[in-house]
């Protein structure tokens, strides 16, 4: 699928752990201010292929790659690691808050990049706060350690971390399924909200999200040798009801063997 105003695009992309083929000539273009929601059975190199835009596959050990992978038209493998990151956020599986303050969790970015003013950190830390919806529920407890938060207060918490360093992308690895229904819906609902400033990915087991929460959907196989590859791409409500692939059809309807 094509787009007229991309964010991020992979052309031929393809990685290896040593020997072995993780992913297999991967081209998708990523649109700017949307939510792309990746879909597939488990092994297929989702998470894999999640890490390449923010390049955390080069912390694993014989990692190499094939193709290529951009950000704005900027190659991501010419790019500061660092730098990278602080334009590529990344919310994980498991809420990880540091073992530290609230508001020391969401100024640790900043501080990071330089920030030593205390009004300053303050304001970032109240907008990144306020950006996650979580402000008003911690606002009167900003010394009080993050690790005493519930599971969807910590989540929304990583979000506001990620956020206070100002990304362009905010990439998320199964954010929500570690969280209760509940608390499940307040992050749906956030990534909503944060469409409209940031471009989203979103890497999901669960296909009732991926069909509430995103825009569109790519949808990964694994082949015989175990390779993950791109089968389709589109619209979620395309892929969901009239999809091109007789095999994502199977998938997203549970016939998948």
């Amino acid at each position: 699928m094509k787009f007229e105003d991309v964010k991020l695009e992979t052309k031929q992309y393809s990685l290896y752990y040593g020997d072995f083929q993780a992913l297999r000539n991967v081209d998708i273009q990523i649109p700017r201010n949307a939510i792309t929601a990746i879909i597939g059975p488990s092994g297929c190199g989702k998470s894999t292929f999640l890490r390449t835009f923010n390049r955390m596959n080069d912390l694993i050990s014989g990692v190499r790659v094939d193709g290529e992978v951009t950000i704005d038209n900027n190659s991501v493998f010419r790019m500061d690691p660092v730098e990278l990151r602080y334009c590529v956020g990344m919310v994980f599986q498991r809420p990880n808050p540091f073992p530290k303050s609230i508001f020391d969790n969401v100024a640790y970015g900043p501080r990071s990049q330089g920030v030593r003013d205390r009004a300053e950190l303050a304001e970032i830390v109240e907008r990144s706060l306020r950006g996650a919806v979580v402000w008003d529920e911690v606002k009167d407890e900003l010394n009080k350690s993050a690790l005493a938060l519930s599971g969807g207060q910590q989540q929304r918490l990583c979000i506001a971390r990620a956020l206070a360093v100002e990304p362009d992308v905010i990439l998320m690895d199964e954010p929500a399924s570690a969280l209760d229904p509940v608390a499940t819906l307040k992050i749906e609902e956030l990534i909503q909200q944060l469409k409209k400033e940031y471009t989203i990915i979103i890497v999901t087991h669960n296909m009732q999200q991926a069909a509430r929460a995103s825009d569109y959907t790519a949808f990964f196989m694994m082949a015989e040798d175990r390779a993950g590859y791109l089968v389709e791409h589109g619209r979620t409500d395309q892929i969901f009801t009239n999809p091109q692939e007789e095999i994502t059809e199977r998938y997203i309807t549970g016939r998948f063997g």
